[in-house]
């Protein structure tokens, strides 16, 4: 019996273009392989990465866990960790948040500057799609940060290894929420359906944590893209699989 493909989730940090004309430069690259049958972690990597053009690098951070120009000034450049970065994305199925988008086209821009051959995954679970399509916008939007808060996870730190941890964390939390509406539908599917809401946990009087709900008024996302829902074995990756509950773990798109 063929084993079911291990699953990588990554994540870039990167610089953030000011003008036209300016280039993303990758500063950071960290993720975690996963077991897809037990969402165990088998095997984390992550390293800093200093762009050939030290400059581009603020010299200081807005964030209190920010990547500075000092922090990366030490650091390989991409074609160093490149054989690295390969072997742990390639033949895999690679997993983030709004990685279509961003991510893997970092990725591939990388492998291309340094004239080396892009990785190519099995297909893609990207967790922006999954949870606007299954999970929908309780949490006011569809930023990890926000999701993150909505269960209690704490906050975003922006760093590569610390998101993809925390992407697999609240994966599993929305999933739990699926499965349990799943099975009392009539009584645990809210109206949050027809009006976005922010579930939040505060104490009462009495010291016990209560969950209420406060009516979101951040704008919607943008639409996201169909995804077809496959299972995770690589000899059935065309067949359908309609489970609210894997169809919200296992939304895959073949690449």
């Amino acid at each position: 019996m063929e084993r079911p493909a291990e699953i990588v989730f990554f994540d870039l940090e990167t610089t953030v273009p000011n003008r036209a004309g300016q280039r993303f430069w990758v500063l950071e690259f960290g993720a975690i392989v996963v077991c897809p049958r037990k969402l165990v972690e088998l095997e984390s990597f992550s390293t800093l990465i200093r762009p050939k053009d030290l400059s581009v690098v603020a010299l200081r951070s807005g964030r209190r866990d920010g990547i500075t120009r000092e922090a990366v000034a030490n650091a390989p450049q991409f074609e160093q960790v490149a054989d690295k970065i390969f072997s742990l994305l390639n033949g895999r199925i690679w997993a983030g948040h709004n990685i279509q988008r961003f991510d893997c086209v970092r990725i591939k821009e990388a492998f291309a500057e340094i004239g080396g051959p892009a990785p190519v995954s099995v297909g893609i679970i990207d967790s922006l799609g999954v949870l606007t399509e299954k999970f929908g916008r309780r949490a006011g939007n569809m930023k990890m940060a926000s999701l993150a808060t909505y269960f209690g996870l704490g906050q975003q730190k922006h760093r590569s290894l610390d998101d993809v941890r925390m992407n697999l964390e609240v994966l599993k939390h929305c999933a739990t929420v699926l499965f349990l509406e799943s099975s009392l539908p009539s009584i645990l599917n809210g109206s949050w359906h027809s009006t976005p809401t922010i579930t939040t946990r505060s104490r009462s009087s009495t010291g016990k944590l209560t969950c209420s709900e406060e009516t979101s008024r951040k704008s919607p996302p943008t639409s996201i893209g169909h995804q077809r829902t496959v299972p995770y074995t690589r000899g059935s990756l065309g067949k359908i699989d309609k489970d609210p509950v894997e169809g919200f773990l296992f939304n895959v798109n073949m690449a």
